[in-house]
């Protein structure tokens, strides 16, 4: 059974896995005291020290809230980014979402620097930015958030209002409301722009992620044929998805209005 169960895990999408469970692994480190959190926050001066670090730039897009967040965190961040990951018309390479995570990362960082709210860990403003992502291929479907039924598109600002229900919750409303900014300028530079204003992606898959990860899947499948392992590379993951989206997305891209 325990075979069965870890060979499951290391079947399901590879970026989405490693991200959640990299999220629930460090922030129950930090939220049991067994490692200081601000090891892995954001602080920019670190970033100027010798060596540099670096690894914040990651690091602070896996700490979850306390509490529930431990686990709805992790579960949000895996059901979105495996959504964008397997079977997405708008990454169809693991590079395209990888430029995605960057420019997308890139951007909450950047706006909350302007905006000057001091923000030290970004992982909800992350979760709401791939929401907003993956709803906008699934316009005209129905989505449950909790224990409601809304349209699917809906689903990122119903997340956002879902904080005015906790204690504390405006200041993460805020904070996702950066994410937000951030998926929708994503979405303007590279679809609505080029389909609806006549000009062209803005932001095309710099060539050398193309390079990167050709090289880190060539050495992935060498180390899994190796220890006798099924690399999650050999074939492409099917019967991801729901039967609907399946089904809405055979009807073709359809017409994107406003």
């Amino acid at each position: 059974m325990a075979d069965l169960s870890m060979d499951s895990y290391w079947q399901l999408p590879a970026m989405a896995r490693t991200a959640a469970t990299a999220a629930f692994a460090l922030s129950i480190c930090i939220h049991l005291g067994l490692v200081p959190g601000w090891w892995f926050v954001w602080y920019p001066r670190y970033l100027w020290m010798i060596p540099p670090q670096i690894w914040r730039f990651i690091t602070s897009f896996l700490i979850t809230g306390p509490k529930m967040g431990l686990l709805l965190d992790p579960y949000f961040l895996y059901s979105y980014m495996s959504q964008l990951e397997v079977n997405n018309p708008r990454f169809p390479r693991k590079e395209d979402m990888i430029w995605y995570l960057m420019f997308v990362g890139g951007t909450i960082m950047t706006l909350i620097y302007l905006s000057g709210f001091g923000f030290t860990s970004f992982l909800s403003a992350l979760i709401v930015a791939m929401c907003y992502t993956t709803t906008q291929e699934q316009r005209g479907m129905k989505a449950n958030y909790m224990v409601v039924t809304i349209p699917a598109q809906m689903a990122p600002y119903v997340m956002l209002l879902m904080n005015l229900l906790f204690p504390g919750g405006a200041m993460n409303l805020l904070l996702q409301i950066h994410g937000l900014l951030a998926a929708h300028l994503f979405d303007f530079l590279t679809t609505i722009w080029p389909q609806y204003g006549g000009g062209k992606n803005l932001l095309p898959t710099p060539a050398f992620l193309t390079t990167v990860v050709g090289g880190f899947v060539a050495v992935h499948h060498r180390l899994a044929v190796a220890l006798g392992l099924r690399s999650p590379y050999d074939v492409a993951p099917s019967g991801s998805g729901s039967a609907v989206a399946d089904n809405w997305r055979a009807r073709g891209a359809g017409k994107r209005l406003g």
